[in-house]
């Protein structure tokens, strides 16, 4: 991988990562499936317009709306509005990799390698830690909310996975379609049918605009612009040399909050994040491919630095789907 190149993964894991702050900010000045629903109705409206729509069942579109669109950012926003920290929220996500591993083992009957148990066992055994620090201070529900959220991402990555979409980024695009009406009318139950659309009228006020801020930041930089980068990553360069470098996203998000919002974990609920990091490098063996794939990518390589014709990893679109991050 090119410095360009790795500089690019980089700024993906900043822009994920301050997705979390983004979000807090977002949640200041709208109610969270509102928020929720809004970050895809930006996207959707052109999305219909402007992009051809994906080949794939439509089954395993609105699974994966659904699962990654409703399910994931519907939680999450709700377990940050409900007092989860934005940092810690970015950590306990990312659990929906050994989810992605054990659901695609019941419903899928895909294999469950050893490696892949201890990494699951060393994501839960770093959750446990989370939850038995939390349970002393505060409330679990926000926990229990943002693990909930990383099951529907693994939900989404199976459908996404069944999809197999030939292009990803335009199945990914459309997928914003789904979720606008279902957000809307959990927001509608929830948080009244008038109130998301008051506070989107008062953030064009004079004080709205730091809310109007972060939902431009959510749905174009953090969706669009970072989702974008990542799959011509993917395109050009083996999944396992790509994917590690989302695992820089909680590590942004924590800083980002502790800067930004002075959001200070404790050091158990920093191990506890250690953990769960860990068990999800572990479990999907991304150390040794990055080394493997690094030391064969010279080979792959033709006399002009460019990737041969049929040397694209044919990996990259589930991982595009399976590492993006909120």
């Amino acid at each position: 991988m090119t410095a360009r190149d790795r500089s690019l993964a980089v700024l993906v894991a900043v822009l994920w990562g301050l997705n979390f702050l983004a979000v807090r900010v977002g949640l200041d000045h709208f109610p969270p499936f509102f928020l929720a629903a809004l970050r895809y109705l930006v996207l959707a409206v052109p999305v219909i317009l402007f992009v051809p729509r994906p080949g794939v069942p439509l089954r395993w579109l609105l699974g994966y709306g659904l699962g990654f669109g409703v399910a994931q950012f519907g939680l999450l926003f709700l377990a940050i509005e409900q007092g989860m920290p934005s940092g810690l929220a970015s950590v306990v996500v990312q659990a929906s990799a050994p989810f992605t591993v054990l659901l695609g083992a019941l419903l899928l009957r895909e294999r469950v390698s050893g490696r892949q148990l201890a990494g699951i066992g060393l994501a839960v055994l770093g959750m446990a830690v989370i939850a038995v620090d939390r349970a002393r201070t505060a409330p679990l529900l926000p926990l229990v909310l943002t693990v909930l959220a990383a099951l529907g991402w693994a939900v989404g990555n199976l459908a996404s996975r069944q999809a197999r979409p030939e292009y990803p980024l335009r199945f990914a695009l459309w997928m914003a379609v789904i979720p606008p009406l279902p957000l809307l009318a959990l927001s509608a139950v929830r948080e009244g049918p008038a109130t998301g659309w008051r506070a989107l009228g008062s953030a064009f006020g004079p004080d709205g605009w730091p809310g109007l801020v972060a939902l431009v930041y959510i749905a174009v930089l953090g969706s669009v612009v970072g989702s974008g980068i990542w799959t011509a990553l993917l395109k050009r360069y083996p999944a396992g040399v790509v994917a590690p470098f989302s695992m820089l996203v909680p590590v942004v998000g924590l800083a980002g909050a502790w800067l930004a919002l002075d959001e200070r974990p404790t050091h158990w609920a920093l191990a506890g994040g250690v953990a769960v990091v860990a068990g999800v490098l572990l479990g999907n063996g991304w150390l040794p491919r990055f080394v493997r794939e690094r030391k064969a990518a010279p080979r792959a390589l033709d006399g002009d630095g460019e990737r041969p014709t049929g040397t694209q990893t044919a990996g990259a679109t589930g991982a595009s789907q399976e590492t993006k991050r909120s």
